[in-house]
């Protein structure tokens, strides 16, 4: 069965389905049709009028809509469509996508040690903190005492978002690393 959950994007909503679709600590995000060349459940639901944005995290996925829709129309196409997948054994990823969506910056040796620690943070605080709001943050990179992240899923154009980022995350980062000077939010 496919239960949805609201999201502090109310222009996202998750769909649990109860079943893994990528690992654990995976996710991967979608903006068009063409960019979900290895999903063939986001490519079915970009033909949904109103789709914008597919985010498929560990066991769930976040549609994200654009406000020519609502959710009363979009959310029983969306089930319907998922359902289809899973009754008929389709395939919703083929292979193994990239999964960040964008490289890293370039990190310099005397970095390394930090950065594995803030990866380390993310993976074990922050990460599950953000799949539970339908989204993810992705390490982008580290320079100067400042950290680079990306926001996904329901987290990407949401309000709260900028808040999350400064007031959350940097806030445990800071716990852990005393000398970090900033948390900055990176777009792609």
């Amino acid at each position: 069965m496919i239960h949805t959950e609201e999201t502090p994007n109310l222009n996202a909503l998750k769909f649990i389905l109860g079943r893994t679709i990528l690992q654990e600590q995976q996710a991967i995000e979608f903006t068009d049709k063409e960019s979900a060349a290895c999903a063939p459940l986001a490519q079915s639901l970009f033909d949904i009028e109103g789709v914008q944005r597919i985010f498929f995290g560990s066991d769930f996925l976040v549609v994200t809509k654009d406000n020519s829709v609502d959710w009363k129309t979009l959310k029983g196409l969306v089930v319907s469509m998922v359902m289809e997948f899973i009754l008929m054994h389709k395939t919703m990823i083929k292979m193994d996508p990239v999964l960040s969506g964008a490289s890293e910056m370039e990190i310099g040796v005397e970095d390394q040690e930090i950065v594995e620690k803030i990866k380390d943070i993310l993976d074990d605080e922050i990460r599950p903190a953000v799949a539970r709001d339908g989204g993810d943050i992705i390490f982008h990179g580290y320079k100067d005492g400042s950290v680079y992240l990306r926001m996904q899923g329901a987290c990407q154009g949401c309000p709260s978002s900028a808040l999350t980022l400064k007031h959350g995350v940097e806030t445990i980062l800071r716990r852990h690393l005393p000398d970090l000077v900033s948390v900055e939010k990176v777009d792609f």
